[in-house]
C-alpha cells in the first residue's frame, strides 16, 4: 500500500533529512586513510543524538550498527567494525537513515580514501550522474519504470552494471515502505509517481558483473566477481511543484 504523506509528515522528514545530511557531511571529515570505520560509526550515531533525532538503522531488523560501511567490493550493509580500517585508495559507502519524530530520511554517499585511481573516480562519477538522472525523471505523472531506465541507460553507456537484487524504495514513518524503485526498467512502465510520495531513490553500481552475494555474516553483501562497486542515495519528496532532495548535503556544506 502506498502512503502519501500530509504536510505535516512532509515537514518532519524534511527536518530528518536535513539532520541527516548534516550527519554525513560531519562524518565525511573522518573518511581518511588509517581511520577505523566504528569511529565513524559512533560519530554519526552521536551527531544524530545530539541534533534530537535517532540512527533510523540501528536496531532494524537487528542491525547492531548506526551505519552501513561498504569498502571497495562490497555493495551494501557492510559492518563498521574496528577491524575494518580505511586504506589510501579505497572507496568506501556509507548507508544511513536518520529518524525525526517518527520520520525517516536515509541517504548513501560513495567517498574516495585519499587518492583514488582512475577507474573508480569514474565509477564514483557514474553511480552519482545516475542519481542525479533518477531524480531529474522523478516528478508527478513519471512512472518508477522511468527511474530505472535512467539508471540503467546512463550506467550501462558507461560500461557499468546495475545491481538488480536490490531497489530503491518508498519511506516515511517506516524505513522501507512500497513501493519498490528498481535501478532497471522501461520509460513508461510501473506506478504513477503522486504528489505526497516519498522514495529513496539509490542507484547500485558494479565496474563488473551485476550479480552479488551475501557473507557468511548474512549481511554483507559483495560483487561475485569481486569488482568494485559504489552507492549514493537521496531521500525526495514528490509535490505538483516539483520533486525536493530532503537529503541535500548542501544543507551543511557539501561532502
Amino acid at each position: 500500500m502506498i502512503m502519501l504523506k500530509s504536510e505535516y509528515e512532509y515537514r518532519l522528514m524534511k527536518k530528518a533529512g536535513e539532520i541527516l545530511a548534516k550527519t554525513m557531511n560531519h562524518i565525511a571529515l573522518l573518511v581518511q586513510p588509517g581511520e577505523t570505520m566504528d569511529k565513524i560509526d559512533d560519530a554519526a550515531r552521536l551527531y544524530m543524538q545530539g541534533h534530537q533525532a535517532m540512527p533510523s538503522f540501528l536496531g532494524l531488523y537487528q542491525y547492531p550498527y548506526t551505519i552501513c560501511a561498504s569498502v571497495n567490493n562490497e555493495v551494501i550493509h557492510g559492518f563498521p567494525v574496528k577491524e575494518k580500517k580505511l586504506l589510501e585508495g579505497d572507496i568506501v559507502s556509507i548507508d544511513m537513515g536518520c529518524c525525526f519524530e517518527g520520520y525517516h530520511a536515509d541517504m548513501a554517499y560513495t567517498f574516495p580514501v585519499g587518492k583514488i585511481s582512475s577507474s573508480r573516480k569514474k565509477l564514483l562519477e557514474t553511480t552519482k550522474t545516475c542519481l542525479k538522472k533518477a531524480i531529474a525523471v522523478a516528478i508527478c505523472g513519471a512512472r518508477i519504470g522511468d527511474i530505472g531506465h535512467a539508471v540503467q541507460e546512463f550506467a550501462e553507456s558507461k560500461g557499468f552494471s546495475v545491481v538488480r537484487d536490490y531497489t530503491g524504495h518508498g519511506i516515511g514513518s517506516s524505513v522501507h515502505e512500497e513501493p519498490q524503485v528498481p535501478n532497471f526498467g522501461e520509460k513508461g512502465r510501473g506506478m504513477a509517481l503522486r504528489s505526497g510520495m516519498a522514495l529513496a531513490i539509490e542507484p547500485m553500481i558494479n565496474h563488473g558483473q551485476p550479480y552479488v552475494k551475501s557473507l557468511p555474516d548474512r549481511w554483507t553483501v559483495v560483487t561475485k566477481d569481486g569488482s568494485d562497486s559504489a552507492h549514493f542515495e537521496h531521500t525526495v519528496f514528490i509535490k505538483e511543484s516539483g520533486t525536493e532532495i530532503l537529503t541535500d548535503l548542501n544543507q551543511g556544506g557539501s561532502a
